[in-house]
């Protein structure tokens, strides 16, 4: 992958290049940044410079033997490692079981992201992760001389996704590699990550794509217009897949503005005493029964950026407000209800349902234990 491939961060890719010129490659670099921001295809392009046999001031040939094999993400010294779902016990849940998926996703899309990646492997409502196996795979994969490049590359996509007894396994090949070998980690949220990897990787944090940027990506790509494009990358919040998402106007996008603004009439009426409890209880039957675990955690996170925007538009400042145009007619009214005395509550509420989804706890009662407790924050 070229530098010029990647959208935005002119910044890191300048530094990437100048830590290569300079003989100053870390042995582990951590990409920490949030989801469609760039990470994978950053390392991925990183590791090909850093292999290229005749590469430019900045960029690699992309015509030598080893650029060839990187572009199809089969050079013999790049191993990757992402999550995976369970096998059971007759197959290890490790990373080569889904190797030809990943390649083959990747190439088409480097801003892959993790629900959509469990879609691709059948774990649309399974936890993915990097389990126990996984190290004994890298610790063999590292114990050989590099084949024909000068570096041995593996990089781990979704770092936080590592279970503690692999993480725990890996320390010291993080620590003290094999001469020639770097690790190149990626994750969204540092805050999941066991310290003492993190206290064994160099960060380099990626911010959010520029909106000017994405905007050019868009209309260069040839996927809309100047117009529409300024509109997604608005309201992608410096995520190019929540902009491909943005421009598909997904059914399931509309089905989430839908259920959150069922949610928030059925809680402003059981507050007003207008309607009965039970409706929350339909409302989260419908959740449940429509939607997938992880397109739960979809959902509220969907949430917690509605009550951003709502915010935002209740305190006048429609340049920071990123809607589209369904939810803007929407929260044209409904901004009034978010306010300066429930912003943060209303967002931690979301953030813990999210949390508890993802800790694998019973659907109903989260979704219940929150409507409850949105139908007391709309007091305020």
């Amino acid at each position: 992958m070229l530098f010029s491939e990647i959208v935005g961060q002119k910044t890191l890719k300048e530094q990437l290049i100048q830590t290569v010129r300079e003989n100053r490659i870390s042995h582990a670099r951590l990409f920490l940044g949030p989801e469609g921001s760039g990470g994978l295809p950053l390392a991925i392009a990183y590791a090909q410079y850093i292999n290229c046999t005749n590469r430019g001031e900045y960029e690699p040939c992309d015509k030598c033997r080893s650029c060839v094999k990187f572009k199809k993400l089969a050079h013999p010294d790049l191993h990757f490692v992402f999550p995976v779902i369970s096998l059971g016990s007759s197959k290890p849940s490790v990373s080569d079981a889904f190797i030809k998926e990943w390649r083959e996703t990747v190439i088409q899309n480097p801003y892959i992201t993790y629900n959509q990646w469990l879609n691709i492997i059948g774990g649309e409502n399974k936890q993915g992760g990097i389990f126990v196996a996984e190290s004994k795979e890298i610790l063999n994969k590292l114990s050989f001389k590099t084949y024909e490049a000068e570096y041995k590359i593996m990089i781990i996509w979704l770092a936080e996704k590592m279970d503690q007894r692999p993480a725990n396994k890996l320390l010291k090949i993080l620590e003290e590699p094999p001469a020639k070998t770097l690790f190149l980690l990626i994750a969204e949220s540092a805050d999941k990550i066991i310290p003492t990897i993190l206290s064994r990787t160099q960060i380099m944090r990626v911010p959010k794509i520029d909106t000017q940027s994405l905007a050019d990506y868009l209309v260069n790509t040839g996927l809309c217009d100047a117009t529409k494009a300024l509109g997604a990358a608005n309201i992608s919040n410096g995520s190019l897949a929540a902009a491909y998402n943005a421009l598909q106007s997904s059914e399931e996008n509309d089905f989430y503005l839908e259920m959150f603004a069922e949610l928030m009439r059925r809680c402003w009426s059981v507050w007003a005493k207008k309607q009965a409890m039970l409706d929350l209880l339909a409302w989260c039957e419908q959740i449940t029964s429509n939607l997938k675990r992880e397109q739960q955690k979809e959902f509220l996170i969907y949430c917690m950026r509605m009550v951003r925007e709502n915010f935002m538009l209740n305190r006048q400042q429609p340049d920071l407000t990123f809607l589209t145009d369904a939810e803007n007619n929407f929260s044209q009214k409904f901004n009034t209800f978010i306010n300066p005395d429930n912003v943060f509550q209303l967002a931690n509420e979301f953030n813990t349902a999210h949390y508890h989804i993802e800790s694998n706890g019973n659907q109903n009662i989260v979704f219940l234990d929150l409507a409850c407790k949105v139908v007391l924050l709309m007091r305020h």
